[in-house]
């Protein structure tokens, strides 16, 4: 049978607990997805920081449970049948945390998979847009002299605010009374736009009051909190 020793990453970042969910990852907006969903889920976890200062997600521990170099990943030791599983891709973790606990993912088989097209609405449209917003705003493409690459992603992600402006417009959350997996993996992106990256002004968030008003109730929740700084930087 395999086990969590069994995993090469295992011996970089050593389990303390090798019962527990193995968390490896970065409080990036892909990032805390994962560790606010796991606090959201009272699933046990133990978390280890991938160093991108020291290039961890390139180190062949971490490549070997995701070759996409990328964070975060996890390893479920208790995962289907029993055997341990290793996961990356945040959307799909998402998914997986949610089926296992039974809980941020609607019953109903039509909501869940309109509440699985506003994951891929994250996964697709505002991930991507959003972080180049923040690499032609506060990053290395600031300095380039022609604004029209920063001007075309500011105007796309104006867009999509603007798509979940009118989604939330009389609903307390995206799938409407129901807090699911797809406000976990939206609106850490939102406030990373306005905080991290300072586009506020940029993007004119203030034509989102609802938008606003979603993000505030979100950052307000005890799981959120404290998945928001997990795992902590040294």
């Amino acid at each position: 049978m395999t086990t969590l020793a069994d995993f090469p990453i295992a011996k970089k970042w050593p389990a303390q607990f090798p019962e527990r969910i193995q968390l490896y990852s970065l409080p990036t907006p892909n990032g805390v997805k994962v560790s606010i969903a796991l606090e959201e889920l009272g699933l046990p976890y133990e978390a280890h920081l991938v160093s991108f200062d020291s290039n961890d997600q390139l180190s062949p521990e971490f490549i070997s449970l995701n070759p996409n170099n990328k964070i975060p990943a996890i390893i479920d030791p208790n995962g289907p049948d029993g055997q341990p599983l290793g996961l990356w891709e945040s959307g799909a973790i998402l998914l997986y945390l949610a089926a296992k606990a039974g809980k941020l993912l609607p019953e109903d088989l039509a909501q869940r998979y309109e509440t699985l097209q506003w994951l891929m609405f994250q996964m697709g449209g505002v991930g991507p847009m959003f972080g180049q917003v923040g690499f032609f705003h506060k990053f290395a493409g600031k300095d380039y002299e022609d604004k029209r690459p920063r001007d075309r992603y500011v105007a796309e992600a104006a867009r999509l605010l603007g798509v979940l402006e009118h989604r939330l417009q009389g609903r307390q959350w995206i799938m409407g009374e129901q807090y699911t997996i797809a406000d976990i993996a939206i609106f850490p992106w939102i406030r990373n736009l306005i905080s991290h990256y300072g586009a506020g002004e940029l993007v004119q968030i203030e034509r989102f009051p609802e938008v606003q008003r979603v993000l505030a109730a979100f950052v307000a929740r005890p799981a959120v909190a404290k998945g928001l700084n997990i795992p902590a930087r040294s």
